[in-house]
C-alpha cells in the first residue's frame, strides 16, 4: 500500500513532464526556439505559467528535454531495424520518410543545428556530442565493411562516416527547400558508391 501511495505521485510526475515536453515539441516546431514562449507552452500542456517552472527551470531545460526524447525515439527505432550494417541502407530510407511527415520538426531541427554551432548556445554540448556519437557509430560499422573489403578503396571508414553525416543532412536541407525532391534516392545510389562489393538488401517503398 505504501509503494502503490508512493508511486502516484511521481507516475503523475512523469506525465505531467511528458505532456510539457510534447506541448515545447509543439511550440518549438511551430514558432522556432528563440520565438517560443514559455507561456504558450504552459498553455498547449493545459497548466499555468508557475506549474510548468516547477517542472522545468526555463526554456533551456525544455530545449534538452525534446531533443532527449527525440534522440531516444529514433536510437530505438534504429535498434529494432540495424542489427548490423547490412541493414543500413533501407533504415535510412525509412528514417528519411518519416522525417518527411513532420517537415516542422526537420526545420526546427537544422535551425537548432546550426544556431547551436555557436559555443554559447544552450544545445551546443548536445550537439556536438551527438555528432560525435553518431560518427563514432557509423565508423565502427564502417570498419566491418571496410575488414571484409566492401568499403570503398578510396574511402576510410572515419571519411564514409563524415559524408554519410552531411549527406543525410544537406539532403534533408534540400528537401525543405522543394519538397518533391526525391531524397531517398540518393541515399541508395550513396551507399551503392560506399559499399561498391556488397550486396544491398531490397529498400521498401
Amino acid at each position: 500500500m505504501t509503494q502503490a501511495r508512493a508511486r502516484g505521485p511521481y507516475t503523475k510526475t512523469r506525465a505531467r513532464r511528458a505532456e510539457i515536453v510534447r506541448a515545447a515539441r509543439e511550440s518549438f516546431a511551430e514558432h522556432g526556439f528563440t520565438m517560443a514562449s514559455l507561456r504558450d507552452i504552459a498553455e498547449r500542456a493545459g497548466i499555468t505559467h508557475a506549474g510548468l517552472l516547477h517542472h522545468f527551470r526555463n526554456k533551456d531545460d525544455l530545449l534538452a528535454a525534446v531533443l532527449a526524447e527525440r534522440d531516444t525515439e529514433e536510437r530505438r527505432y534504429a535498434e529494432s531495424r540495424v542489427p548490423d550494417m547490412d541493414h543500413l541502407t533501407p533504415y535510412l530510407g525509412d528514417l528519411l520518410r518519416h522525417h518527411q511527415k513532420s517537415p516542422e520538426l526537420m526545420r526546427l531541427w537544422i535551425e537548432l543545428a546550426v544556431a547551436a554551432s555557436r559555443p554559447e548556445h544552450p544545445a551546443h554540448g548536445y550537439f556536438v556530442h551527438r555528432y560525435t556519437w553518431g560518427s563514432d557509430q557509423f565508423a565502427r560499422g564502417m570498419s566491418g565493411k571496410a575488414q571484409r573489403g566492401e568499403l570503398h578503396e578510396a574511402l576510410t571508414p572515419e571519411h564514409a562516416a563524415t559524408l554519410l553525416q552531411a549527406m543525410l543532412n544537406g539532403l534533408q536541407l534540400q528537401w525543405l527547400l522543394d519538397q518533391d525532391l526525391d531524397i531517398v534516392g540518393p541515399v541508395r545510389a550513396f551507399m551503392r558508391m560506399t559499399f561498391p562489393q556488397a550486396v544491398q538488401p531490397e529498400d521498401e517503398e
